[in-house]
């Protein structure tokens, strides 16, 4: 009689196949919470083997969390780095827009200060002569004068003295004006004329604009004179006979003479 040996279902599983699946069973176990109702005979009949092979999938477990939260941390701190750069960058621009708007601000008070004082500047009045003093006053009479009376002032000043224009102005007339003997004669920036004579040089042209304190001429003895000095006038028109009172007319523009 014949035997023949059975194949298929009923072959033992193999060993490998055993110990997944009492590892896959016991970590069903202990999350179902089942493990812990398991007598202490029955854990200790597991064979070494089976637990061994428990622990590498507890192990894998912990590595692959343990590189999740090292990503999740790593991830965190590239966020709170770039966070931190934003910030830094931000601040910086904010600083660097603050010091350009107060160097502009700078800029523009100081272009504002130079308009300022050149306007005040050119507004300004001065004596013709500087550091002189008046040795013949306003209407002072004699025979010297043809009108009978000084049209104007006279500055004590030697031959070849700088003689400044009093303000801003125009000139108006240079050259020889008879008994003045060489002129200059100014139109004011408010309107009024002012006039230099018994020059010995004239410096400046007509048309040309002058400045308060600019030099327009050397002081002399041209024409009806006694000796070197400057005739200085004020007055309404270009011309002889519009005289003003030449010192109520420097004090009023600031000059103490």
């Amino acid at each position: 009689m014949a035997f023949t040996c059975a194949t298929g279902k009923h072959r033992r599983p193999s060993r490998i196949k055993r110990t997944t699946a009492r590892a896959a069973g016991v970590a069903a176990l202990t999350t179902t919470g089942v493990i812990g109702t398991l007598s202490a005979p029955a854990l200790a009949a597991d064979t070494a083997v089976e637990q061994t092979g428990l622990m590498p999938v507890v192990t894998v477990g912990h590595s692959v969390a343990d590189r999740v939260d090292a990503q999740a941390a790593a991830q965190k701190e590239a966020a709170q780095l770039k966070a931190a750069e934003e910030a830094a960058r931000k601040k910086a621009a904010a600083e660097a827009k603050k010091a350009r708007e107060e160097a502009e601000q700078a800029r523009a008070a100081k272009a504002r200060a130079v308009r300022a004082a050149e306007r005040k500047r050119l507004n300004a009045f001065v004596a013709p002569i500087s550091g002189s003093y008046i040795s013949t006053g306003y209407k002072s009479g004699g025979s010297l004068w043809s009108s009978g009376s000084h049209t104007g002032v006279d500055f004590h000043a030697a031959s070849g003295t700088t003689v400044h224009a009093v303000g801003s102005g125009t000139v108006v007339q240079t050259g020889w004006g008879g008994a003045y003997g060489n002129q200059i004669v100014i139109k004011m920036s408010d309107g009024t004329y002012t006039q230099y004579g018994h020059l010995s040089s004239i410096g400046v042209s007509v048309g040309q604009q002058v400045t308060p304190g600019q030099q327009i001429g050397l002081s002399g003895a041209t024409g009806n004179t006694t000796g070197p000095h400057l005739h200085f006038e004020a007055r309404t028109t270009p011309e002889y006979g519009s005289d003003i009172d030449p010192v109520a007319y420097l004090r009023q523009h600031g000059v103490n003479v």
